[in-house]
C-alpha cells in the first residue's frame, strides 16, 4: 500500500513536466500509475489466501497519529473503483483536452494526486490519518471543480463546494476525537469489532456523520453537487461518480457494523437518504442540460447508496456494494459521454439535440448500456444490485415490521425517478425529435474517435457483463457483508435471476411507472414548478453566505472601531471573565496561601509594584520605559534566588536589549507626550488592569495548588543528563527534548525579523549596513559644533564615529567600547559552548553578542556597525535557519528521529577528553538567528532612521519657511 501511495506520489509530482514534454498523450502516461495500482489490488485481493494485509508507519505515537494502513475487502472494493475508473478516467483526458497549456499539466498531477488521496483515505485504519487524507480529497477537489478559474461560475461552484465540506470535515474531525478518547485508540478496526456506547459516542457518531453526509452530498448538503459540474467533464467523471462522493458511503459502510444501532443513525443516514433520492430524482427530471440530468441523478443515488450501506443488514449490504460498483461503472461512464456530446456538436442542452443517434452510433450504444444499468434494467449489475436491495429490505430484522416496507416503497418510487430521467437522458441526447434533418448543433457533428469513445465503452460494457457474472462478484462482497449482523438469515449469493417474485413485481413496477413518468415530462417539457415549491437550496447558501457576512461586519464594527483602548479594553475583560468563570464554576482544589519565604522577595515583590505603578503616572516615556525595565530586572533577580540562574541570565540579557530596542524608538519621538493625548485618570482601565493582575495571580495559585503527584520537574535534571548528555536542564531542554518548539520559535523570530525591517525599508530591504568604505565613498562630512567641514586631528578610537555629530560623540564611551566589545565577544563565544553543561547557550550567548553589536552602533554611530560585521542580517538569519533545520534533516538521514542528538567523545592532544553533543549545531543555529534579529533590529530602527533623519528635517525647514 505504502508503495502504490509513493508510486502516485512521485507521479503527481512529475506528471505537469511528462504533459509538457508529451503533450496530452502524457495522459496514457499518468494512466500507467494508478493501473499499477490496480494490478496490485487484484494480486493482494483479501480472501483466505491473502488475509487482510496491514502496514504501518512510526510517526508522532505519543498523538496516535502512526500511519497505519489496512487492505479488507471494502477498502479492495473502493481501491478498484478509484485506482481502475481513474485510470481510465486520464486516457480520457487525452482525447478531452485539445491543448496543453500549463493549466492542463497541472490538472494532470491534481487527477493523479486526488487518486493517491482516496487511495490512502480507504486504506487508513487510523481515524486521525483517515481525516488527512480526507481534507486532501477536498482541497484536490476545489482546485479540480476551479479548473476554469476565469469564469465566475467555476470559482463560485469551487468555493461551495470547498466550504460545504470543509464544514462537514470539521465537524467530522471534532467527532473522531471524541469517539478516539472515548474508545482509547484511534484504530476504526478496533473501534469498529468493540463499539464504546454512551452519550458522547452518540454525539461523536453524529458529529462524523455530518462529515460523510456533506461529502456524498446528501440532504441537506445535495446543492454543492451540481454546482461542481461546471468542473472539466474528467472531474464530473472521476470525482462526482466514483470517487470523491463514494468516500462519505464509504465512511457510513465502515461504521456500519458497530454503530447502525443507534438511533440517531437511522435518521440522519436512512431518513435523510430516501430524502435525497426522491428530491434528486425529481430535480433531475427539470433540468435540460445533460450535466446536470446526471448531476442531480447523482445525487438521487447516493441517497440510495446512503440507505443501502447504513441499514445495517448483512444481505443489505450486499445489495448496497453491487450497487455501489454498478453506480461507478455506469455514472462515470454516462458523464464521459455527456462530455464528447459536448465536444462533438458544442451544446449539452437536450433542446439542441436531435437526430444524434443515428449520426453517432456508437455513442448512443454506449451511453445505453450504461443507461440501462442505471435504471436497473434485467441483465445489468444495476438490476442484481436493485433486486437484491428490495428483497432483503422488506423483511431487514435491522428494522421494525412496517419500516421496511415503507423503506422498499420509497425505494420503488425513488427507482421510477431513476427510470423516468434515464429515458430523458436517452431522449434528450440521442432521440429522433424531429422527422428529417438532424438539430443544428447535430448537423455540426465532428464524430468522436475510437479512442475518446473506448474509456466510456469499457466502463459501460462492464456494468453490463458483471450482471450475468453476479455469483462470483458476490463471493467478493461477502467478507464485508458477514462483519454485519445477519439476523438469522444466511448470507445472500447474488444471482442475475431469482425466479418470479415481489422484487421483480417492484422493478416491473418501476420500469413501467417510470416509462409513463417520463412521457408524461415529455409532454409538459419539464416536470415540477416553475419556483420550487421548496425553496432553492443555492439561494439559502447564499443567505447563509450573507447572514455570516452582516454578522461579522457588524461584530468587528462593534468591537474593532480603530480606538487602541477600546480593542485592548475588550480582549482584557475576556482575559478577565473567561478564566474566572471557567474556574468558578467548574472543579476546583481547595486554595492555599503561603507567605514569602525570605524578606527578599518582599522587597524585591514591592519594587515591582512600585516600578509598575509609576510607569502608568510618569508622562515622560523614557522614564517610564526604564521603570518597565526595573520590573523586569527584579523579575531576574527573583529567577536567580529561586536557582534558576539560566533564566535569571536570559532575562537581564533579554530586558536590557528591550530597552535599548525602546530608546531607540522614543528618541525619534518627543519626551512627554502632548497634551491632548493626555488621558488622565481612568477609573475603568485601573479597575481593568488591577482585575487582569488578580486573575493571573488567581489562576496561578489554583494551578499550583491543583499538583497531585510529583512534578515532572523534578525528573528534568536526570532526563537532561541521561538522554541529552548535559547538566544545564533549560538548556537540554531547548535543543533536544523540545527542540522542535524551538525550531517554531525561532522561526516566528526570524519572520519578525524580516517583517519589521521590510516596512521600514519599504523598498530595498536587504544588504549589509553601510561602512566606513561607504561614508569615504560618499564623502560623508564630519561636522564641528558650527557645523563647519572637518576632516580629522582627533583621536579615533572606533572608525564610524568620525562620520557622526561631535555632539553626540563621548570619548569614554568609545574608548570603553574598544575595551569591552572584544571582552563581550569571548564572553558571547563562552556562553554559547558552555551552555550545555552551565548558565548560557545560544540564545544567551547571542544576547550577548547582540549587545555588544548595541554597544558598537551607540558608540560609533550608524557607519560603526557595518565595520563591526559587514555581513546582510537576513544572510545571517538565513545560515541560522539553515543550521537549525539541517540539524533535523541530519538526524532524519542517520536513520534517528528529526531534532534527535548524538554524543561524540574524542581525545586531544592537548584538551584531553572531549564530550561533543550534536545538538550544539542546532544550539549554534539558534545563536545565529539570534545575532542576525538583533543586527536586523539596529539596522531598521537604528541606522535607517538615522539616515532618514536629515532629509525629515530638511524637508520640516522647508515647510517652515
Amino acid at each position: 500500500m505504502i508503495a502504490v501511495l509513493a508510486v502516485l506520489a512521485i507521479t503527481a509530482v512529475l506528471a505537469p513536466a511528462i504533459i509538457t514534454w508529451l503533450g496530452r498523450r502524457g495522459f496514457y502516461v499518468l494512466a500507467l500509475a494508478p493501473f499499477f495500482g490496480l494490478i496490485w489490488v487484484f494480486a493482494n485481493w483479501p480472501d483466505e489466501a491473502n488475509g487482510i494485509r496491514t502496514e504501518s508507519i512510526t510517526w508522532v505515537p505519543a498523538l496516535e497519529m502512526n500511519i497505519d494502513l489496512r487492505f479488507d475487502t471494502l477498502a479492495a472494493i473502493m481501491s478498484v473503483l478509484v485506482l481502475g475508473v481513474g485510470a481510465l478516467v486520464l486516457c480520457y483526458c487525452a482525447e478531452y483536452f485539445t491543448e496543453t497549456r500549463r493549466r492542463v499539466a497541472g490538472f494532470g498531477g491534481e487527477m493523479v494526486a486526488f487518486a493517491g488521496a482516496m487511495f490512502g483515505l480507504v486504506c487508513s485504519d487510523n481515524m486521525l490519518v483517515l481525516y488527512i487524507f480526507w481534507e486532501l480529497t477536498t482541497v484536490l477537489s476545489f482546485l479540480l471543480v476551479g479548473f476554469y478559474a476565469v469564469r465566475a461560475t467555476s470559482r463560485r461552484a469551487a468555493t461551495q463546494a470547498l466550504l460545504v465540506t470543509t464544514a462537514g470535515g470539521l465537524a467530522m474531525l471534532v467527532g473522531i476525537v471524541i469517539l478516539g478518547e472515548v474508545a482509547g485508540t484511534f484504530s476504526m478496526s478496533e473501534i469498529v469489532a468493540n463499539p464504546p456506547s454512551g452519550i458522547s459516542v452518540t454525539v461523536a457518531i453524529v458529529l462524523i456523520l455530518i462529515g460523510a453526509l456533506s461529502k456524498s452530498a446528501i440532504f441537506p448538503f445535495h446543492f454543492w453537487l451540481p454546482g461542481a459540474m461546471a468542473a472539466p467533464t474528467p472531474v464530473s467523471a472521476y470525482l462526482h461518480a466514483a470517487a470523491m462522493v463514494k468516500a462519505g458511503i464509504y465512511l457510513v459502510a465502515r461504521l456500519a457494523p458497530g454503530f447502525s444501532h443507534l438511533v440517531s443513525w437511522q435518521i440522519m443516514v436512512v431518513g435523510l437518504g430516501m430524502v435525497t433520492m426522491l428530491l434528486g430524482g425529481f430535480r433531475s427530471l427539470r433540468e435540460y442540460d445533460l450535466k446536470l440530468v446526471l448531476a442531480f441523478g447523482t445525487v438521487s443515488q447516493l441517497g440510495f447508496l446512503m440507505v443501502l450501506v447504513g441499514i445495517g443488514d448483512a444481505n443489505v449490504a450486499m445489495a448496497g456494494l453491487t450497487m455501489l460498483v454498478a453506480h461507478a461503472f455506469f455514472k462515470a461512464s454516462l458523464f464521459m459521454v455527456v462530455g464528447i456530446v459536448d465536444h462533438s456538436t458544442g451544446t449539452r442542452d437536450l433542446r439542441k439535440l436531435a437526430r444524434l443517434g443515428l449520426e453517432a452510433p456508437w455513442l448512443a450504444a454506449i451511453a445505453t448500456l450504461a443507461a440501462a444499468s442505471m435504471a436497473g434494467l434485467p441483465i445489468t449489475l444495476g438490476f442484481v444490485g436493485k433486486e437484491t436491495a428490495f428483497a432483503e429490505i422488506w423483511d431487514t430484522g435491522a428494522l421494525n415490521a412496517w419500516q421496511g416496507p415503507v423503506v422498499v416503497i420509497v425505494l420503488v418510487v425513488g427507482s421510477t425517478l431513476t427510470v423516468a430521467y434515464s429515458l430523458r437522458f436517452l431522449w434528450g441526447a440521442f432521440g429522433r425529435k424531429r422527422k428529417t434533418a438532424p438539430s443544428p448543433a447535430v448537423a455540426r457533428l465532428h464524430k468522436p474517435n475510437a479512442a475518446f469513445l473506448i474509456p466510456a465503452g469499457v466502463l459501460a460494457v462492464a456494468g453490463v457483463v458483471a450482471g450475468p457474472l453476479a455469483g462470483p462478484i458476490g463471493e467478493l462482497f461477502e467478507p464485508y457483508a458477514e462483519t454485519l449482523p445477519n439476523y438469522g438469515e444466511e448470507i445472500v449469493h447474488l444471482a442475475l435471476w431469482h425466479g418470479f417474485n415481489l422484487p421483480l413485481a417492484l422493478t416491473a413496477i418501476a420500469v413501467v411507472a417510470g416509462t409513463a413518468l417520463f412521457a408524461l415530462v415529455r409532454e409538459l417539457g419539464r416536470l415540477g414548478f416553475v419556483k420550487p415549491a421548496l425553496g432553492n437550496a443555492d439561494r439559502i447558501y447564499d443567505a447563509v453566505l450573507r447572514g455570516a457576512d452582516t454578522v461579522s461586519v457588524n461584530l468587528t464594527r462593534n468591537t474593532q472601531r480603530g480606538s487602541l483602548p477600546l480593542t485592548q479594553g475588550i480582549i482584557v475583560v475576556t482575559l478577565v471573565l473567561l478564566p474566572t468563570i471557567v474556574l468558578f464554576l467548574g472543579s476546583r482544589n481547595d486554595l492555599v496561601l503561603e507567605g514569602f519565604d525570605t524578606p527578599i522577595q518582599a522587597v524585591i515583590g514591592g519594587i515591582m509594584v512600585a516600578s509598575a505603578i509609576a510607569a502608568t503616572v510618569l508622562r515622560n516615556r523614557l522614564a517610564a520605559v526604564l521603570l518597565v525595565g526595573a520590573t523586569g530586572y527584579s523579575c531576574g533577580v527573583l529567577f536567580a534566588l529561586h536557582g534558576a540562574p539560566d533564566l535569571a541570565l536570559t532575562q537581564f540579557l533579554v530586558e536590557t536589549l528591550t530597552l535599548v530596542i525602546f530608546v531607540l524608538v522614543l528618541r525619534k519621538l518627543p519626551a512627554e507626550a502632548e497634551t491632548r493625548h493626555a488621558t488622565g485618570f481612568k477609573p475603568l482601565r485601573a479597575l481593568l488592569g488591577l482585575a487582569f493582575g488578580a486573575v493571573l495571580v488567581l489562576v496561578g495559585l489554583f494551578a499550583a495548588g491543583a499538583r497531585n503527584t510529583i512534578p515532572m520537574a523534578s525528573e528534568l535534571p536526570y532526563a537532561a543528563y541521561k538522554y541529552g548528555n548535559g547538566s544545564n536542564t533549560v538548556n537540554v531542554l531547548l535543543v533536544d527534548i523540545r527542540a522542535w518548539d524551538t525550531l517554531g520559535e525561532i522561526s516566528v523570530l526570524l519572520v519578525a525579523a524580516t517583517g519589521v525591517a521590510s516596512m521600514v525599508f519599504r523598498h530595498r530591504r536587504f544588504g549589509a549596513a553601510p561602512s566606513v568604505a561607504d561614508a569615504t565613498r560618499k564623502k560623508a562630512p564630519r561636522t564641528e559644533y558650527d557645523g563647519s567641514q572637518l576632516f580629522g586631528e582627533r583621536t579615533t578610537w572606533l572608525r564610524g564615529s568620525d562620520f557622526r555629530d561631535p555632539r553626540h560623540r563621548s570619548m569614554v564611551l568609545e574608548a570603553t567600547t574598544r575595551l569591552i566589545f572584544p571582552t563581550m565577544i569571548v564572553l558571547s563565544l563562552y556562553f554559547f559552548y558552555a551552555g550545555h553543561n552551565a548558565p548560557g547557550g545560544g540564545f544567551a550567548g547571542g544576547l550577548t553578542m547582540g549587545l555588544a553589536l548595541v554597544l558598537r552602533y551607540l558608540a560609533g554611530g550608524r557607519y560603526e556597525l557595518g565595520e563591526a560585521i559587514p555581513i546582510d542580517a537576513g544572510r545571517i538569519l538565513g545560515i541560522g535557519l539553515g543550521l537549525s533545520v539541517g540539524t533535523a534533516v541530519a538526524s532524519v538521514f542517520m536513520g534517528a528521529p528529526a531534532l534527535s542528538s548524538a554524543t561524540i567523545e574524542l581525545t586531544l592532544p592537548i584538551f584531553g577528553d572531549v564530550k561533543l553533543v550534536t545538538a550544539l549545531f542546532f544550539d549554534l543555529g539558534v545563536y545565529f538567528i539570534v545575532v542576525g534579529l538583533v543586527l536586523d533590529v539596529l539596522r531598521s530602527l537604528g541606522a535607517r532612521l538615522d539616515e532618514d533623519a536629515p532629509r525629515v528635517r530638511r524637508a520640516s525647514q522647508e515647510v517652515s519657511v
